[in-house]
C-alpha cells in the first residue's frame, strides 16, 4: 500500500541528494561480501550501466558497479551477459540493460530511440550498395557462430580517425543498430557479435510482433527515469534515455494526476521536481531526515549520478566536465577524472592511473572543491576509498603527486600510510 504523501511535500537539498543516492545504490556503504544477485541488482536499480572502453584506471562499467558493490570480480559482468541476464543496446549511450528490460528498449529503438539514430548513422555509412558484404558478414556468424570485428580479415584496409573501421566492422555495427545481431558475450572487452534470435533465445524473450503504442513507450520511459533518479527535474528526464523533446512540468500534469509521480518542492530549487509513486516510502523518509549518507568512493565519469552536467551543478553544485575528450592544453583537472562521494555530497575530483603492471595506484592529483575543508575523518574516509579501489585493482601500493589545496596531499599520504602499518 502507498504511504500517504501531502499534496505538495518539501524537503530540502540534502535530504533530495540523499533520496537520489539510496535511488542509485550510493547512499550507504556496501555488503562486505558482494553477491552475485547484487550485482544483477545494481544494473536493475540503475537500469543502464554505460559503457566506455577507456581503462586508465578500470573500464566505466566496471568502475560503476565498485562503487556500489565493493571489491566483486570483474567477471561477473561478462558472465551476466553470456547468462543472458543483461544484454547491450544504444540507450543513454551503449549500455548494458536488464533482460527484464527488453521489449521496452526494442520498442524504444522502433520508435526511433537510440538505437534507431545509431542505425540511420550506420545506414548511411553502410550503403544498400554494401548489403551484399552485410549478408556475408551474416551468413558467415550462422555458419561458424559467434565472431568479434578481428576475426575478419577485412576486404580493405581500415583507414585512420575514429571512423576508419574496416567494412566488416562497420557493418558488424549497422547490423547490431538493426537488431539483426546481438552481443552475445565480451572477449578482452571485444563484442562477440551473434544472430539475435539465438541470443535473444539463451535470454528467453522473444521478438514481439504487435504494433508499437509509441505514447505508451514514452511514458514507461518517463516513469522509468524518474524512478531511476529518485528525484528529478522534469528537464532532466529526456538525458536518461536520451529521448527527445525535453520536458517541461506541464507534461507531466497527468502522470501527477493519475499519482504515477509525486510532485515536489525543494528549497534552493527554481524549478519543481518529481518522485515516482514507487519511493513514496522512500520520499518520507527523506523529509523525516532518515535518509543518512554514510557512503565514501570514487565515481566514474560515466556513472548516472554525473553524466547529466546540468543535473549535477543543480543537484551537487558540482560543475563537471568529462576531460578526456578535452585537448590537453585546456584540461584543468586531468585526463580521466572520478568525481569523489562523501556522505552525500561531491567534495573532489580524483586524477589516477592504474599501473598494473608495477602494483602501483598513482593519484596524480586530487581537487577538493571550492569550501571543503578535510577534517580527520573525511581524510580517512577517502584514504579507506582510495584504498578500497586500489587494491580492487589489484595496485595497492597507493603513491599521490599533488592537491589543491597543496597540504591536503601530505595529510591523505599518512592517512594511507597509517592503513597500511
Amino acid at each position: 500500500m502507498t504511504p500517504a504523501i501531502d499534496p505538495t511535500p518539501a524537503l530540502g537539498v540534502q535530504q533530495a541528494r540523499n533520496l537520489h543516492l539510496e535511488a542509485q545504490g550510493l547512499l550507504r556503504k556496501p555488503a562486505a561480501r558482494p553477491k552475485r544477485a547484487s550485482l544483477l541488482a545494481a544494473i536493475e536499480r540503475m537500469q543502464l550501466l554505460q559503457i566506455d572502453t577507456i581503462h586508465v584506471v578500470a573500464r566505466s562499467p566496471y568502475l560503476v558497479l565498485f562503487s556500489r558493490l565493493g571489491a566483486y570480480p570483474t567477471d561477473w559482468l561478462g558472465d551476466a551477459l553470456e547468462r543472458g541476464e543483461i544484454f547491450e543496446a544504444w540507450s543513454h549511450e551503449a549500455c548494458f540493460v536488464p533482460t527484464a528490460a527488453f521489449a521496452l528498449h526494442r520498442a524504444h529503438s522502433d520508435c526511433g530511440g537510440r538505437a534507431g539514430h545509431w542505425a540511420d548513422k550506420h545506414a548511411a555509412r553502410a550503403q544498400d550498395a554494401q548489403r551484399a558484404g552485410m549478408n556475408a558478414v551474416l551468413e558467415r556468424i550462422r555458419v561458424q557462430g559467434p565472431s568479434k570485428a578481428s576475426d575478419f580479415e577485412g576486404t580493405r584496409p581500415a583507414t585512420s580517425g575514429w571512423w576508419g573501421w574496416k567494412d566488416e566492422k562497420r557493418w558488424l555495427e549497422a547490423l547490431f543498430a538493426r537488431g539483426e545481431l546481438m552481443v552475445a558475450r565480451r572477449e578482452r572487452f571485444q563484442r562477440v557479435y551473434d544472430l539475435s534470435e539465438r541470443v535473444m533465445q539463451r535470454m528467453g524473450v522473444e521478438r514481439s510482433a504487435q504494433a508499437v503504442d509509441e505514447r505508451a513507450v514514452a511514458r514507461r520511459l518517463v516513469l522509468d527515469s524518474v524512478k531511476a533518479l529518485g528525484i528529478c527535474q522534469a528537464r532532466w528526464i529526456a538525458d536518461y534515455y536520451r529521448t527527445r523533446p525535453r520536458h517541461k512540468d506541464a507534461d507531466l500534469d497527468e502522470l501527477v494526476a493519475s499519482g504515477e509521480l509525486i510532485r515536489v518542492d525543494v528549497r534552493g530549487w527554481d524549478d519543481r521536481a518529481y518522485v515516482h509513486r514507487d519511493h513514496a516510502g522512500l520520499l518520507q523518509q527523506a523529509i523525516a531526515g532518515k535518509l543518512r549518507a554514510t557512503h565514501t568512493t570514487l565515481l566514474s565519469p560515466f556513472d548516472p549520478v554525473v553524466w547529466d552536467r546540468a543535473r549535477a551543478s543543480a543537484m551537487f553544485g558540482f560543475d563537471y566536465t568529462i576531460e578526456c575528450y578535452v585537448p590537453e592544453p585546456k584540461r584543468r583537472y586531468g585526463y580521466f577524472v572520478l568525481p569523489v562521494l562523501h556522505r552525500g555530497a561531491l567534495v573532489g575530483r580524483l586524477d589516477a592511473k592504474a599501473h598494473r603492471d608495477e602494483g602501483r595506484f598513482e593519484v596524480k592529483g586530487i581537487h577538493l572543491e571550492t569550501g571543503v575543508r578535510p577534517d580527520v575523518r573525511m581524510t580517512e574516509a577517502l584514504a579507506v576509498a582510495v584504498q578500497a579501489c586500489a587494491d580492487w585493482h589489484e595496485t595497492p601500493k597507493v603513491t599521490v603527486r599533488r592537491s589543491d589545496p597543496r597540504p591536503f596531499a601530505g595529510e591523505l599520504r599518512r592517512a594511507l600510510q597509517a592503513l597500511r602499518a
